[in-house]
């Protein structure tokens, strides 16, 4: 089994592939301040609820946009399963060509998301990431990466409510009823959700006129389920593109 590590600023997503099929995905808290050992008690449990055997791990590979916590998170795999886990960052083999000011400022999410679209569905292509932050990549037609946008992601906005305001309150991201609220809570919720699926239709319509011709979309991210059925544009979700672009990945880097 490939063991893959999405290091979030939110949460830690672990996926492991038998045979490039993806037979578990789970979350845990992203928290710099544990160490190698708690990490490494946390992992092994993790697969261990999923019926994973500890000699069954032959490889694992991590995607990070928390530098602190990339040597806790090999030093635990290393502790674990005795491997050393393969990083994504410049210099590893990915596959697509990077066409930006600085190739080596793009976040290992952003490249592993477009990684996998290419091979799996793809070019050219856009695709929206949408966890701690929404963001947007382009591939064009040759499956290279040639930008992208950053926005807060819907938690962040959702949080901005409550905390900058006197009266609003904490409330959990739950469908709409309407986007005309009659109460407090389903004010700021149609403000949320449908203000963001807007918000992605509108940059949809931005980046295709900008590359002069309509893309195919795809979404990926944790809240990616709740934000783009609300969008009038069609979106092919697939929650798992960043796990599955990290197991590409760690084939191609094999000698």
């Amino acid at each position: 089994m490939i063991l893959t590590i999405d290091i979030g600023n939110t949460n830690i997503v672990l996926g492991g592939f038998k045979d490039d099929e993806l037979v578990f995905v789970s979350r845990i808290a992203t928290n710099p301040s544990k160490t190698e050992d708690e990490y490494a008690t946390k992992i092994r449990s993790i697969l261990s609820l999923h019926g994973i055997e500890q000699a069954s791990v032959s490889g694992a590979i991590i995607s990070s946009v928390v530098p602190p916590l990339n040597d806790i998170i090999k030093k635990a795999i290393h502790m674990v399963y005795h491997i050393d886990a393969l990083l994504v960052a410049p210099g590893i083999k990915t596959g697509i060509n990077i066409k930006c000011d600085d190739p080596s400022s793009v976040g290992a999410d952003m490249i592993c998301a477009c990684v996998a679209t290419h091979k799996l569905y793809g070019s050219p292509s856009l695709i929206i990431d949408m966890g701690t932050a929404t963001k947007m990549m382009l591939m064009d037609d040759s499956g290279a990466f040639c930008g992208a946008s950053i926005a807060p992601g819907v938690n962040i906005a959702l949080k901005a409510l409550s905390s900058g305001t006197a009266l609003l309150p904490q409330i959990p991201l739950t469908k709409p009823r309407s986007a005309i609220g009659k109460n407090t809570a389903d004010c700021m919720i149609s403000g949320v959700v449908y203000g963001n699926a807007c918000s992605i239709d509108g940059m949809i319509d931005l980046f295709c006129a900008e590359y002069g011709k309509v893309l195919n979309v795809y979404a990926t991210g944790g809240l990616s389920t709740k934000i783009i059925p609300h969008c009038r544009h069609q979106v092919t979700i697939d929650e798992n593109l960043l796990l599955k672009g990290l197991n590409i990945i760690y084939k191609l880097n094999q000698k």
